[in-house]
């Protein structure tokens, strides 16, 4: 019997600043489906993951949100861990990095780097918010392009024409946050010096452990050089300060994959059969995984092991990256509504559809992966309710009506057959082949279907004295499926729990299937799994549409975001100068006509008077009011917006609304305001 193999597996840790979107779930379930595998076949295989809950990104969210870092990064850690339920996605711990494991872990690593003299220290200059008193990282700076002139670029690169460039380099420079212009001011900052472990990095990376594609986009980067690695930020930041030294804080950067650490150590002192040591102490013979995007490889691929070697702690033995997720063959899209959050998906569709068609299409290699959707509905209903319920479906009838025990089978080799498979798919569930494994099983699904309908129990049963052959076939065609079901719980875990209560089992594990279930009662067939239908699609489409709109309006102003509670609670914008104000052109507007925009249930469409000039606004109130109960109505809106073109047409404008958690409230002015006065 092969020896046990003691595994622990992590995904990257999703950013607590927003919501579990379909191309963050590939890289979860892929990992999900590696892990219950693991399991399946006997090893001990540990996932843990955690919220990445550290940065300026999320100090500033909470800031404008009303409420402490800490209450978002909670928050969002339970709507994530939520999410990744919703899918089926089990991890044996999910923490924070906002921890204090964690906190333990950074200074522990930190300190045994300075003390080898790996870190080096020294005056930086950076863009400053003097409003905000914070340093700007260059994606929180924007200006002209000093190369083309595009308006409203970052501070490092030119969205339009691709320059990259300094912030220093920037035209009219402006902080993101307050609208400032930045000024340049010195600081000391920490550095790790990577360039010390450039020997190790080079055999590393090139030792077979990382993907082939991977492994040859990293020589590049000792081509060229490797660099020192800024490790530390100054305050205010949210994070963790640094060890003496008061006002200078880790980087979100280094502490994110020291929260593997974290996880895992905290999910030790729970169980007594986890030891930290047995996994992360050099020379250790336990296995560490890691999945990632492809996005990250800088970081764990040349940081990550380099900082654990540098600290005396073991390597990882793997670092699977995948690509990205396209929709319909192009990037996610929030105007098509192919942008799709975890929740808006699963309140539309079951999520083992979408866990069984990534499994399908998923490789070992770093391609993207496409989700279209015409595929997808026809790929879910040809293979998963065409092909492997209808086995169950067809047959469980007959063996329930001839009182519910499986009989005797009718083809032990063609059962046979089936357990041999395994072999192989297990192979490629191994190295992470998920679509060649599948396609395995589907073409046995194909010859238990055939097998079926060449035996054709449906005509045996009008016959007289075919009762034990009927009874026979059907149950042959039960045990398959229970085969094919053994070698797709990792795929589909929540049909496996249904397939273990139907056939009356403990276990669908890897090594259960070698023996076929005779004379053992099972219960009464319950479908399984439902077609997709095109409607379903287009809900969860236009759903997703809506989405953005709410989030496009909050943008606009046209009702501005609060946090929950009462509004006195809301904190003030930033101060602006009175010069600034008076630029803002308010004016009084009568609704001459309003209508509720097609396919948008948030928007309605305002038709204005400002006094012998019209203007069409969009505006996200159509939660609180019915467009014929606002039309001839007056109203505030801000005259010199410039136009924004949106799905449904051009907003000239913006009116005025409050909310206050409860509702949206239309300002009104006065009686005597006449359309087209200036509001002064």
């Amino acid at each position: 019997m092969p020896t046990q193999r003691k595994i622990l597996v992590t995904s990257a840790l999703p950013y607590a600043n927003g919501p579990i979107h379909l191309g963050h779930l590939l890289e979860y379930i892929q990992t999900d489906i590696w892990t219950r595998f693991q399991n399946s076949i006997g090893n001990q295989c540990t996932y843990v993951c955690a919220d990445d809950a550290h940065g300026t990104a999320i100090m500033l969210r909470a800031e404008q949100e009303g409420i402490t870092a800490q209450q978002l990064i909670d928050r969002v850690r339970v709507e994530h861990h939520e999410d990744f339920k919703g899918f089926q996605i089990h991890f044996d711990n999910y923490h924070s990095t906002h921890s204090d494991e964690n906190r333990y872990f950074s200074e522990l690593i930190y300190t045994r780097l300075r003390d080898k003299g790996h870190i080096a220290t020294r005056e930086i200059e950076q863009m400053y918010d003097p409003e905000k008193g914070l340093f700007l990282a260059d994606r929180f700076i924007k200006g002209t392009c000093p190369k083309c002139g595009a308006e409203d670029q970052y501070g490092d690169n030119c969205e339009k024409c691709s320059a990259t460039y300094t912030p220093a380099e920037l035209i009219n420079p402006r902080s993101a946050i307050s609208g400032a212009t930045p000024v340049m001011k010195s600081s000391q900052h920490f550095f790790f010096k990577l360039p010390d472990f450039a020997d190790f990095l080079q055999s590393w990376t090139q030792d077979g452990r990382l993907q082939e594609q991977i492994a040859n986009k990293l020589k590049e980067w000792f081509e060229s050089g490797l660099q020192e690695w800024d490790i530390s930020r100054d305050a205010p930041y949210f994070g963790f300060e640094i060890p003496d030294a008061p006002g200078k804080y880790f980087y979100v950067w280094l502490d994110a994959p020291i929260g593997y650490l974290a996880s895992f150590k905290n999910l030790c002192d729970q169980r007594e059969d986890l030891n930290f040591d047995d996994y992360w102490a050099p020379g250790s013979d336990a296995e560490v995984y890691h999945f990632i995007g492809k996005d990250i490889v800088y970081f764990h691929a040349l940081f990550w092991p380099a900082m654990l070697e540098g600290a005396g702690f073991r390597t990882p033995n793997s670092i699977n990256c995948h690509g990205f997720v396209t929709v319909n063959g192009a990037k996610m899209s929030k105007s098509r509504g192919t942008f799709i959050k975890a929740r808006t998906y699963l309140d539309h569709l079951n999520p083992e559809y979408l866990r069984y068609y990534f499994a399908a299409k998923l490789t070992s290699r770093v391609d993207d992966l496409d989700l279209n959707l015409e595929d997808f509905v026809f790929r879910v209903n040809s293979d998963l309710v065409g092909k492997l319920v209808n086995i169950a479906s067809r047959c469980a009838g007959f063996v329930k009506k001839g009182g519910g025990v499986l009989a005797p089978m009718s083809d032990a080799a063609l059962y046979q057959r089936f357990v041999d498979a395994g072999d192989a798919i297990a192979a490629d569930y191994d190295r992470r082949e998920f679509g060649r494994a599948l396609r395995q099983i589907m073409e046995l699904a194909d010859e238990a279907n055939t097998w079926i309908n060449d035996q054709a129990p449906w005509v045996l049963a009008k016959q007289e004295g075919k009762d034990a052959e009927v009874q026979a076939v059907c149950s042959t065609g039960i045990n398959l499926f229970r085969v094919l079901m053994v070698y797709l719980a990792p795929v589909l875990p929540g049909m496996a729990g249904q397939t273990a209560e139907f056939l009356k089992i403990a276990t669908l594990d890897w090594n259960s299937r070698s023996q076929p279930l005779e004379n053992h009662a099972i219960e009464a067939f319950k479908p399984m799994m439902t077609r997709v239908e095109s409607s379903q699609i287009e809900a969860l489409l236009e759903a997703s549409r809506e989405d953005a709109e709410k989030e496009m309006a909050l943008k606009q102003g046209a009702v501005a975001p609060v946090a929950d509670g009462p509004l006195q609670k809301e904190p003030l914008a930033a101060e602006i100068s009175f010069d600034d104000f008076i630029k803002v052109d308010l004016r009084i507007a009568r609704i001459v006509k309003c209508e509720a925009v097609p396919k948008a249930n948030k928007l309605l469409k305002l038709t204005l008077d400002l006094g012998g000039e019209t203007r069409t606004v969009f505006s996200g109130i159509k939660s609180a009011y019915q467009p014929e109960d606002l039309e001839g109505k007056l109203t505030v809106m801000v005259a010199n917006l410039a136009p924004r073109q949106m799905k449904f047409g051009l907003s000239e404008g913006m009116v005025l609304a409050a909310g206050d958690g409860e509702g949206i409230y239309l300002l009104e002015p006065h009686s005597g305001a006449q359309p087209g006065m200036r509001v002064v």
